[in-house]
């Protein structure tokens, strides 16, 4: 009888076990699906800044001329 409770114990023990280790396999599949979307999304925008055109760069250019052209009105 006590010979019958130890291996009940004992498979008991091991199904613990093995619903742990399929826990830690799910949270680490999560875990590495995220982390593959956030560097796809990373080279995703890396690559669209590097391609897009900068059109902040030549709205500086023009506002400058601009403002260069009222203070030199003033100074005539």
């Amino acid at each position: 009888m006590n010979i019958k409770m130890d291996k009940l114990e004992e498979l008991l023990s091991l199904l613990k076990k093995k619903e742990e280790e399929k826990q830690k396999n799910t949270v680490l599949w999560v875990l590495a699906i995220v982390g593959a979307v956030a560097a796809v999304a990373g080279i995703a925008f890396a690559v669209y800044r590097f391609f897009a055109p900068d059109y902040l760069e030549d709205f500086e250019e023009d506002f400058d001329d601009d403002y260069d052209d009222y203070f030199e009105d003033e100074e005539k």
